[in-house]
């Protein structure tokens, strides 16, 4: 049974879906209204081989702060619902992705407390139709509406294209090592028996 999500939410400035199945092939359907942010989620989609449909409409004639974040929550809801338990699986992964001169190492614990290491000012405001500031405010609002330590760490890079993908990237392949099962595990990966 493939563990898969769906999660709606509805507020005066966002109306979100979001689908995502953690035992996907890779596949996306992403209209956010910032074409940044559709290639990176499309991104994290492809390199996890999660399969991922997210519609929004957010009050982007405002900017694009409550879209992004909101879309945060309701990716990190998504992602809790579908590893229910958590049983049988890794629980902590790690990826370090190199991107043309970018360089970024990503990690996660599946653990059910939030909290986000990330500490990086990009060297531009925007890239495409993206305010940059906003893309901490997303990897926050997934890893506490998931209830995940993920830390991300830039190690090198210059362009804030580039390190912006590694980073969607990198995490897309720490999700997916930690998303995955292993055999020798039975129940979940903690001496105090649940998640």
């Amino acid at each position: 049974m493939k563990r898969q999500a769906l999660v709606a939410r509805k507020t005066k400035e966002t109306d979100i879906q979001v689908e995502f199945c953690a035992d996907g092939t890779g596949t996306a359907s992403v209209d956010t209204g910032i074409g940044f942010l559709n290639h990176m989620l499309e991104g994290f989609a492809r390199h996890g081989f999660f399969d991922l449909s997210v519609t929004v409409r957010g009050d982007l004639e405002v900017d694009g702060h409550h879209t992004v974040e909101d879309c945060g929550i309701v990716l990190g809801q998504a992602i809790a619902f579908a590893l229910k338990e958590k049983e049988g699986i890794r629980r902590y992964g790690y990826f370090l992705l190199p991107m043309d001169d970018a360089l970024v190492a990503c990690a996660v614990d599946l653990c059910g407390r939030p909290y986000l290491q990330f500490s990086y000012d990009f060297p531009v405001s925007m890239i495409g139709g993206l305010d940059t500031q906003l893309i901490r405010e997303f990897f926050y609002a997934v890893s506490y509406a998931a209830g995940m330590n993920l830390h991300i760490k830039v190690l090198d890079g210059i362009n804030g294209h580039h390190i912006a993908e590694a980073m969607f990237k990198a995490f897309a392949k720490a999700l997916d090592m930690a998303t995955g099962f292993d055999e020798r595990i039975t129940g979940v990966l903690s001496t105090k028996g649940t998640l």
